[in-house]
């Protein structure tokens, strides 16, 4: 079957699947949003689903297809930008994304703002991921409220303004709530609240957040900002651990091994455990 065939048959059993309002959308922007769509981009509608990735086996029809309804769609110019990234064509994928967030896609901005501060097929500016990141967060996008805390950092200078942005995405983003959890921890941009942070570390740690369930599992073992709990701490530990963090290991570790032996020089030379 030909690539065009295989775009026609997945288009038609895309605008069966499809409620009445997304089908009476233009056919190209239908099959680009079933192929490219960004799962967390604002200007995606809520019936389509959206892919993590774009598939490599799926390039070719996002590229043809979003590129006829970038033609009057913002956010289908971003998802061919997404395709463009997905098959390593960078200068492409940056004029892409470029063109999206003239246009207000928050997504594209975003994205764009990566390739600035990283480098990633476009020279590196640090400027303007900062200025892409900003505005993005002034548009609401979480991953842009989190880019911009962390390029930014949390200085006394604009920790409250990161703790301020970080608040408005921490209803749904788990990096965003962990962000928030280690500011609220530590007192940076505003009054410390350990309750406040475990909470947030247990929430996003629900959502899969390895760094937050090291930090759940540390509050719920010493006691900070709740209730004492071993078992507790073992669970979010032995998850984090199971995806291969090492910090979780070792309080893992700790926890089932607390006895340490040393040699004579201080050297650990094992744990017992009980």
């Amino acid at each position: 079957m030909s690539t065009r065939q295989s775009a026609c048959a997945i288009l038609c059993l895309a605008m069966l699947a499809l409620p009445s309002a997304v089908r009476a959308q233009s056919a190209d922007l239908v099959l680009c949003d079933r192929v490219a769509a960004d799962p967390a981009d604002p200007d995606k509608p809520a019936e389509v689903k959206g892919v993590a990735e774009v598939a490599p086996t799926d390039v070719a029809i996002a590229i043809r297809y979003c590129t006829a309804a970038s033609r009057s769609s913002r956010r289908a110019m971003y998802q061919l930008g997404r395709a463009y990234a997905a098959n390593r064509q960078m200068a492409e994928a940056a004029a892409a994304f470029r063109k999206a967030a003239d246009k207000g896609n928050s997504s594209a901005m975003v994205e764009l703002g990566v390739m600035f501060g990283t480098g990633n097929g476009i020279a590196l500016d640090t400027e303007q991921a900062r200025i892409l990141f900003e505005k993005a967060a002034e548009a609401g996008n979480p991953r842009g409220i989190t880019n911009l805390a962390a390029l930014t950092g949390v200085a006394p200078a604009n920790a409250a303004k990161s703790r301020e942005l970080l608040l408005k995405a921490a209803d749904t983003n788990p990096e965003a709530q962990y962000q928030l959890g280690l500011m609220l921890a530590d007192g940076s941009g505003g009054p410390k609240d350990d309750a406040g942070a475990r909470a947030l570390f247990e929430k996003a740690a629900a959502l899969g957040h390895v760094g937050a369930m090291v930090q759940a599992g540390a509050f719920a073992q010493s006691g900070r900002g709740g209730p004492q709990d071993t078992s507790v701490a073992k669970s979010h530990f032995a998850r984090a651990a199971a995806l291969g963090n090492e910090d979780a290991k070792a309080r893992l570790k700790r926890i089932e091994c607390p006895y340490v032996i040393k040699d004579k020089r201080g050297n650990v030379q094992t744990n017992l455990c009980f």
